[in-house]
């Protein structure tokens, strides 16, 4: 019998930095080449030579655009990768924006900290030169002993679950799966006979709170600011969530349930990835409810007093417009972006709020803030923290735990082995154990670096 042989090169004992080698005798294969964030030790982690030879490597695969996924991907073709990148169309136009707003960021922080840059435009550039797009639901023979089959993950736009055939053997790259049912997308695609699965365990150790109580929660607390004539600031990550973000203050607004106050996107990256959820060919992507609303006639990402901000001088200006008001800015977690600036400034004050509403990475400084404390430095600057800081975990984009528990039931009778990745080690062991109690399966919190034998 033949075997493969897969590496979890990082992604394992921290929720990002997806990087997964599959091997056989004769194909080579990547699953994600994405950043790690959050700890003190990403940078110097993200600059290490890889623990392969991207020379040898014959193709990438693509699951989403996060940063966490795609971000170093550069750094792969200027170590020396030439070989086929694979995505959705969706995912590739996204990984663009974001890799081009990544390469500015990375040299504007080689002159601060005296580094030479991890890679330049044109290695992004040649990155899209490799790049090739596969749609959902085609089988595509990509080597000699591999087959590859996409399902729609639910994740964010373009998302997708690889199926990867091997000598009748099926293993599912599953790097993370949204939860579903979504407040814009489609729902994650069942798998029903895997071989081997490699899932993502986020949330493998809690579960969200329900949508309908995110929306109450949301509309409270933009109720509640605009009654102390605060600022509402919401640290977004520019893909799915500042869309899903719009699309709730814009039904909030049409319903009547808010008072209009200026909103602020203050965030290029965000607007330009609006741009491509605004597009007539992402709409089939959506869940159906949310096609029924723009089939009716509504602009689901517009409403009066959004205002779309650019320029880094007209960001700086929000500060002088008049309360109350609105601002979502990157970066989610708060590890950089023009939020930081918002947060300076409108932390010390009781009157405003910040709204978390996505996973905040160990080390992050949306971290800091979410663990309740009251004093942070910002630039150099210690800043007193007196806004109110509030958590929506109904908006994550990721699966909770009991819907990635459920998401495993379907496949629990083919499975041979589950690898629970891209998860803190609390919540991928948690994780683990629940699926070794529901179902009896082979379920394992892999160790990085460790080479796995998986007969097939």
């Amino acid at each position: 019998m033949s075997s493969l042989k897969l590496t979890f090169c990082t992604g394992v004992g921290t929720v990002t930095g997806a990087n997964f080698l599959l091997e056989s005798d004769k194909t080579k294969i990547l699953i994600d080449c994405g950043l790690m964030q959050g700890s003190h030790t990403a940078d110097e982690e993200n600059r290490k030579d890889f623990p392969y030879d991207p020379r040898t490597i014959d193709m990438l695969f693509v699951t989403h655009a996060h940063i966490d996924h795609i971000g170093r991907i550069p750094k792969l073709v200027r170590d020396g990768f030439k070989g086929i990148i694979y995505s959705t169309l969706e995912t590739k136009e996204i990984a663009k924006l974001m890799l081009l707003d990544a390469v500015k960021i990375i040299e504007m922080e080689s002159k601060t900290n005296g580094k030479s840059p991890m890679y330049f435009d044109v290695d992004v550039n040649q990155t899209f030169m490799l790049w090739q797009t596969i749609p959902y639901h085609q089988e595509k023979p990509v080597a000699s002993d591999f087959k590859i089959y996409l399902k729609d993950a639910g994740h964010v736009l373009g998302s997708a679950i690889y199926e990867v055939t091997y000598n009748g053997k099926k293993l599912v790259f599953c790097n993370d799966l949204g939860n579903s049912p979504a407040m814009l997308l489609r729902d994650t695609e069942p798998v029903t006979d895997a071989d081997y699965l490699i899932m993502d365990s986020v949330y493998g150790d809690r579960n969200h709170e329900s949508k309908e109580l995110a929306d109450n929660r949301l509309e409270t607390l933009i109720k509640e600011t605009v009654a102390r004539n605060g600022v509402l600031v919401i640290p977004s990550f520019s893909l799915e969530r500042t869309q899903v973000i719009l699309y709730k203050i814009n039904n909030m607004i049409e319903d009547g349930v808010v008072r209009q106050v200026p909103v602020y996107l203050d965030s290029p990256l965000a607007i330009k990835i609006t741009e491509i959820y605004r597009r007539p060919s992402s709409v089939v992507f959506f869940n159906e409810a949310t096609q029924k609303d723009i089939a009716g006639g509504d602009h689901i990402f517009d409403f009066p007093k959004l205002k779309n901000v650019m320029r880094s001088e007209d960001s700086r200006a929000i500060v002088h417009t008049s309360n109350p008001k609105i601002i979502i800015a990157g970066s989610g977690m708060s590890s950089g972006g023009r939020v930081l600036g918002h947060e300076a400034h409108y932390l010390p004050d009781e009157k405003n709020t910040v709204v978390l509403i996505g996973y905040q990475a160990i080390g992050t400084f949306g971290r800091q803030l979410q663990d309740g404390v009251k004093e942070v430095m910002i630039k150099g600057e210690k800043i007193t923290v007196r806004a109110h800081i509030e958590n929506i975990s109904g908006y994550s984009a990721h699966k909770d735990s009991d819907h990635l528990v459920e998401f495993v039931e379907n496949t629990s009778t083919t499975v041979k082995k589950v690898f629970v990745v891209l998860g803190e080690p609390k919540s991928g062991l948690f994780l683990v154990q629940r699926l070794r109690d529901s179902f009896g399966v082979d379920a394992l919190y892999p160790e990085r670096g460790k080479v796995y034998e998986l007969p097939c």
